[in-house]
């Protein structure tokens, strides 16, 4: 039985994830390559194509939203985080405003909720994202005050580098904006 997600319509998060990653592509070279998980409705590619960024790859497990980025003009793959990109790819930017609210009996969406807790999905792509990324590349990722930190914080601590490059307070939570860089060479 295939289960119909259905595609995350940019909100607060979204546009606040945008507006920072206008500011971090300012100093980039145009040739980066990028990858923009979960990318829903594609506003984070979309981003990046209107800044002249052409390698930029958007990725999501929603069919509706692949097709969706691509009706855009913007390479989009459905993938399950990373299950459809081979682990010779490297990216110089890996962008991800994942699922982070935890599951409740009134949604269960895979567009909402990140797991039980609400940390799953991240915790799962801060593990996987290492074999991905550039060693001198970065991940831009976004976290709400919602999500449970002590995992997803031990993998940071043990693996990576993280900046907060912003905050926003929004009605019920706060966002933050971290850039996460791995802390040796491979």
């Amino acid at each position: 039985m295939r289960v119909h997600l259905k595609m995350y319509a940019p909100r607060e998060d979204s546009f606040f994830l945008s507006e920072t990653l206008k500011g971090y592509l300012k100093k980039k070279d145009k040739k980066i390559k990028i990858i923009d998980l979960g990318t829903g409705s594609g506003i984070q590619a979309e981003t990046c194509k209107n800044l002249g960024f052409k390698d930029t790859l958007a990725l999501d497990i929603d069919r509706a939203s692949v097709d969706f980025v691509r009706r855009k003009k913007i390479k989009a793959i459905q993938s399950d985080l990373f299950s459809k990109i081979s682990k010779k790819d490297k990216f110089d930017l890996i962008i991800f405003n994942p699922p982070y609210l935890p599951e409740d009996k009134h949604d269960k969406g895979q567009d909402t909720s990140g797991g039980k807790l609400g940390d799953e999905v991240i915790i799962k792509f801060l593990n996987q994202a290492r074999s991905y990324l550039d060693k001198r590349g970065d991940i831009l990722l976004l976290l709400s005050s919602l999500t449970p930190r002590d995992r997803i914080n031990k993998i940071i601590e043990k693996y990576y580098k993280a900046e907060k490059l912003g905050e926003k307070k929004i009605f019920f939570e706060k966002l933050e904006i971290w850039k996460i860089k791995e802390k040796s060479s491979r």
